[in-house]
């Protein structure tokens, strides 16, 4: 599905949830991703942040908020690699695997963290996120009342 085309059906979920089924963003932004040094970190974040206000002079919520997750999703696989060596955090037989921590790593989960959190705090990404949910909520209940009938 194309969610420029239709916003409507998308579902905001937590965290990264559904980070790399939401097309065309997905495909716009996952070459942009990038942690394994916190120079890769920096000018990943970077071109993820100038996606993310492109995203936001057009007003499109679902780019901002898909912006978001990788911005999330580059901080969250950062700090596990940073405490896990290969980023596995459990062993075969489930058992967690002893942290190794990696200093490298960590300031490039820093980095991410901090436009992050900059993203998070924008006025307008918040305006168009309780705007998204709104509509969202309305065509669910019109839905819903349809299907009683």
């Amino acid at each position: 599905m194309d969610y420029r085309e239709h916003p409507e059906e998308y579902r905001i979920g937590r965290g990264e949830r559904g980070v790399l089924t939401v097309e065309p963003y997905k495909s716009e932004l996952l070459p942009l991703w990038r942690f394994r040094t916190p120079e890769d970190a920096e000018a990943s974040s970077m071109a993820i942040y100038h996606a993310f206000v492109g995203y936001k002079e057009a007003q499109e919520f679902v780019g901002m908020d898909m912006a978001r997750k990788f911005l999330q999703m580059g901080f969250t696989r950062s700090r596990r690699y940073a405490r896990h060596r290969g980023g596995r955090k459990y062993a075969d037989d489930g058992s967690e695997l002893p942290e190794k921590f990696d200093a490298e790593k960590q300031r490039s989960a820093e980095i991410f963290h901090a436009v992050l959190e900059n993203v998070r705090g924008d006025t307008i990404y918040q305006e168009l996120k309780r705007g998204h949910q709104r509509r969202v909520a309305g065509a669910i209940r019109r839905r819903k009342a349809e299907e009683e009938l």
